[in-house]
């Protein structure tokens, strides 16, 4: 490997891991979008559905799901463990669920647009 493509990757990487952490409370609330889940699911679900590139500590979901407590956007009900203590099983309040979509129309959809999808195209 020469020093460019070392470069390269070492840029690469760096915008990639600033990149996933922003997409972090995206993934968060699509998880939520259709079912309630506790963390594990939560996990498994970003995992799953980014083909592994995108990964999360449990600290960080655990945070994460506070702060939308907080904010209003996700609620949990308290249900049996399949083997053990009662999990909290997370889901998206009626306040999430509609900022989900308007973040989705405003900030996704445009991705697909003609005048957008061109400049994804490889040019070399």
């Amino acid at each position: 490997m020469n020093l460019d493509t070392e470069y390269l990757n070492q840029l690469l990487h760096t915008w990639e891991e600033t990149y996933k952490k922003g997409q972090l409370t995206l993934w968060l609330l699509l998880a939520l979008r259709d079912s309630p889940k506790y963390m594990g699911d939560v996990r498994e679900f970003i995992q799953v559905n980014t083909s592994g590139i995108i990964t999360c500590e449990e600290q960080s979901v655990y945070r994460a799901l506070r702060k939308f407590y907080d904010l209003e956007i996700v609620d949990f009900e308290m249900r049996d463990g399949k083997s053990g203590p009662s999990r909290k099983y997370y889901f998206l309040t009626e306040l999430g669920q509609k900022l989900l979509r308007t973040f989705i129309k405003r900030n996704i959809k445009i991705m697909y647009t003609n005048k957008i999808s061109h400049l994804f195209s490889d040019k070399g």
